[in-house]
């Protein structure tokens, strides 16, 4: 399992510092959550902000956009050469055109499952996709609880891409602890996203070990 502590989720007072915390206590990626007030009611960060954390980050930036205009903000973003971009299939008209984009930029292409989405909309762009991102709550707050239906979904999911394309990975992101992981494991998850979990421990490696193992 790999572990990616959210940052939505640190102490915006002191970034970089909870950034490079989280590096040191040996997470896999660092998620950032960029949210633009349309797509979701809430506003967090822009690329001044991202540039900041890609600074303090030893480990890959994973972003996940919950925004309109996909493509703008992939064009904002790619300069920081993160990991992952995933971008929500809910909102995207030409999801297959920019799947290509992002990867051109020297970019993984991941696409986002809202809680109601089902994984069978995802199913002729399996095979482009470097990843899937399971929410398992409403995107746009952190802190949320667990939405236990996401499971079965990710069953099928997991199903589908072992079809099509083995390599691509699946993430969940939202309520995720150690109440919930080794079920998550079970039903095929590869990367956790955690924000509350980690961020509210005592220390982040003893958070980030418990996911892990």
């Amino acid at each position: 399992m790999l572990v990616a502590p959210s940052i939505l989720s640190a102490d915006f007072g002191n970034l970089a510092r909870d950034v490079r915390a989280i590096c040191d206590a040996g997470c896999d990626l660092v998620h950032v959550d960029v949210m633009d007030g349309h797509f979701v009611p809430n506003m967090t960060i822009g690329p001044v902000v991202v540039s900041a954390i890609a600074k303090a980050a030893t480990k890959p930036l994973d972003i996940h956009l919950m925004v309109e205009n996909n493509s703008f903000f992939v064009d904002l973003f790619a300069p920081l050469n993160p990991e992952y971009i995933s971008f929500h299939i809910e909102e995207e008209k030409n999801p297959h055109r920019l799947i290509q984009k992002i990867r051109s930029l020297g970019i993984k292409p991941a696409i986002v499952l809202n809680p109601h989405t089902p994984a069978e909309a995802i199913e002729y762009l399996l095979e482009g996709l470097d990843m899937v991102l399971v929410m398992s709550v409403n995107p746009g707050f952190g802190g949320q609880k667990f939405i236990p239906t996401v499971v079965e979904k990710i069953k099928r999911l997991k199903v589908l891409r072992d079809r099509i394309n083995p390599a691509c990975l699946i993430e969940i992101d939202g309520g995720v602890g150690s109440s919930n992981i080794e079920l998550l494991k079970e039903a095929g998850v590869d990367i956790c996203v955690a924000g509350s979990y980690v961020f509210g421990a005592d220390d982040y490696k003893t958070a980030i070990d418990s996911l892990r193992a």
